[in-house]
C-alpha cells in the first residue's frame, strides 16, 4: 500500500504503462506538453448487476501523487530503453525534464465511501497535458480495484442484514498489495474486521481469527486439540468444529466450554467451514442452547458471497458471523471494474476551452466533454437524482436534467431541492488541501451514504433505477460534438 510504505524516499513513479511515457515524449517534442487540459476518471457499467459503486482508493492516490518523482534510478532505467532500431527510446534532455517534473495540477475527487453511478467522474485532473497523461495508469489501478472491492463488501454486508462480516481473504488475494488493498476496501465497504494482521497494523482494522484444521489434526483427537487451545488462549476460544464430524465437534466444543466457564472464561464461538451450513448451524444452535451456551456465536466460512448469504438467511440459518474470503477479495464474479480515464477539454491559444469527445463505434464508449462536476439532489435525507454538468456553464438553481440514453426523459429542478457537489478539491496547483479522514470515519460515512438511497436501489436483485442525467446545456454540447465528429470523419 502506497500510503504506508516505510521508505518514503522510494520512487514508484514508473508504475505506469509505457505508452503514457511515449505520449508524454510526443507532447514534449511537439511543444504542447504545457497545454492545459482536463481528464476524468469514471466507470462505464455497474458490477455485480447492481446499481452503484462505492468510491475507494483516494488515500493511496494522494500518497502516490505526494511522492511523485522520477529519481536517478528511474532516469537511468528510462535511458536504457531502446526502440526498434536499437537507439535510445528517449533523449537525454527529455529524461532530464522528467527528473525535474513536479505535479502542479488541480485535482478534484469524490470522497471515499461515496456511492457513485456510471459515467459520473470520480477523479478530475486539470493541468498540463503531460502531467495529466502521466497520472492515468496509477489513477485507474488504484481507484478501479479498491472501488470494486468496497462495492462487493457493501453487497455482502447488505445480504448479512446487520450480522458481523469478517474479511478472511489473505490467502487467496492477488499478491501482497492486492491483499492489503482488499482488506482496506472491504473494511470501508462494511466488514467489521480482517484476518490480515498487517492490514490491522497499517490501517487500524480490528483483526480476528482462531485456528485452522492443522491445529486439530496435530493432536491425537479433536477434544484434546480444543483443550490445549483453551489452556493456552482461554480468552480467544472460537473452535473450528468440522475437521471430522461437525456435530460431534460441537459436542466437544461444549465439553471444553464448560471447563472454560469453571475458570471464568467463555466459549466465544464455534466455526463451521464445510457442509450444509443452514442445517448444521441450526442443529449446532440447538446443542449450544441446550447446554447453556446461548451467547456462544456461530461463525461460518467456506466460499461465501452475497448470494449464498442471502440464501442462508432465507433458510433461517442460525449464523451470527460471516467469514468471507476468496469471493470478496478477488471479486470472484467480476474481477475488474471497467473504469476509464478520458480527455474532455484542452485550452486553445486564446485560453478558451476546446471541448473534446470520443465517439467510437460503440455507444457505451462515447465520452462526455467539459470540465465536469456531479450535483446530487436530496430532500429530507433521501437522495433524489444526480446531474452531471459542466462547471464552465455556471448553471443556475433552476435547471433541467436530460437522460443521455433517452432524451425524452427529463427532470426539472426549481431551486427548492437541496444539493451538494460530489467532487471536492484535493490539490490546487499541486498543493494538497485535502486531509483524508481516518478509515473508521470513511467506513461510517459509506454506510450513512448508502442508507440515503431508497431501499429498492440498494437491493441485490433487480435494483430500482436511480435518475442520473446531464444538465441541459451539457447534453446539447455533447450532441453537437457527436454530430460534428461524425460529419468530419
Amino acid at each position: 500500500m502506497i500510503a504506508k510504505l516505510e521508505n518514503h524516499n522510494h520512487s514508484i513513479s514508473l508504475l505506469t504503462d509505457l505508452y503514457q511515457l511515449t505520449m508524454a515524449y510526443g507532447y514534449w517534442n511537439a511543444n504542447m506538453h504545457d497545454k492545459e487540459s482536463v481528464f476524468h476518471m469514471y466507470y462505464r457499467t455497474v458490477p455485480f448487476k447492481g446499481r452503484f459503486c462505492i468510491a475507494c482508493g483516494l488515500e493511496d492516490l494522494i500518497a502516490f501523487i505526494d511522492r511523485f518523482t522520477f529519481d536517478q534510478s528511474d532516469q537511468d532505467y528510462l535511458a536504457s530503453l531502446r526502440g526498434s532500431d536499437q537507439n535510445p527510446l528517449f533523449t537525454e534532455s527529455f529524461i532530464r525534464y522528467l527528473g525535474d517534473l513536479k505535479i502542479d495540477c488541480d485535482i478534484d475527487a469524490v470522497p471515499e465511501g461515496t456511492p457513485i453511478f456510471p459515467n459520473e467522474p470520480i477523479v478530475r485532473v486539470q493541468g498540463s497535458i503531460i502531467q495529466c497523461q502521466l497520472l492515468e495508469s496509477v489513477i485507474l489501478n488504484i481507484i478501479n480495484f479498491q472501488t470494486l472491492i468496497a462495492t462487493k463488501a457493501v453487497r455482502i454486508c447488505h445480504a448479512a442484514q446487520g450480522d458481523e462480516v469478517l474479511e478472511f481473504g489473505l490467502r487467496r488475494a492477488q499478491g501482497l498489495d492486492g491483499a492489503l488493498s482488499a482488506s482496506r476496501a472491504a473494511y470501508i465497504g462494511g466488514c467489521m474486521g480482517t484476518s490480515n494482521v498487517l492490514a490491522g497494523k497499517m490501517f487500524g482494522i480490528p483483526v480476528k481469527g482462531t485456528m485452522a484444521h492443522s491445529w486439530i489434526m496435530a493432536f491425537e483427537d479433536e477434544l484434546e486439540a480444543f483443550k490445549q487451545y483453551a489452556e493456552i488462549m482461554p480468552n480467544n476460544c472460537v473452535f473450528l468444529v468440522d475437521t471430522y464430524s461437525t456435530l460431534s465437534g460441537v459436542s466437544n466444543a461444549i465439553r471444553v466450554g464448560k471447563q472454560l466457564k469453571e475458570k471464568g472464561y467463555q466459549l466465544a464461538g464455534i466455526r463451521l467451514d464445510s457442509g450444509d451450513l443452514a442445517y448444521l448451524s441450526i442443529e449446532a444452535r440447538k446443542l449450544l442452547d441446550k447446554a447453556g451456551f446461548k451467547d456462544t456465536l456461530i461463525v461460518v466460512s467456506n466460499e461465501l458471497d452475497e448470494s449464498l448469504i442471502q440464501s442462508l438467511k432465507i433458510q433461517k440459518a442460525k449464523i451470527d458471523t460471516w467469514g468471507v474470503g476468496t469471493k470478496l477479495v478477488t471479486s470472484y464474479d467480476q474481477p475488474a471494474l471497467n473504469g476509464v480515464y478520458k480527455l474532455s477539454a484542452i485550452r486553445d491559444q486564446k485560453a478558451n476551452w476546446n471541448y473534446k469527445i470520443k465517439i467510437s463505434d460503440q455507444k457505451a464508449k462515447v465520452t462526455t466533454p467539459g470540465v465536469l462536476q456531479v450535483r446530487r439532489y436530496y430532500n429530507q435525507e433521501r437522495y433524489l437524482a444526480d446531474m452531471i454538468y459542466n462547471v464552465e456553464d455556471k448553471i443556475k438553481d433552476k435547471c433541467q436534467m436530460i437522460d443521455p440514453h433517452d432524451s425524452t426523459r427529463r427532470r426539472n429542478f426549481d431551486g427548492n431541492d437541496e444539493f451538494r457537489d460530489l467532487l471536492v478539491p484535493v490539490y490546487q496547483k499541486g498543493e494538497k488541501i485535502y486531509q483524508s479522514p481516518v478509515i473508521s470515519k470513511i467506513r461510517s460515512y459509506a454506510k450513512t451514504q448508502v442508507n440515503h438511497f431508497h431501499p429498492t436501489i440498494r437491493r441485490l436483485v433487480n435494483p430500482h433505477h436511480f435518475p442520473v442525467g446531464e444538465e441541459q446545456s451539457l447534453n446539447h454540447l455533447k450532441r453537437q460534438l457527436i454530430i460534428q465528429a461524425r460529419q468530419s470523419h
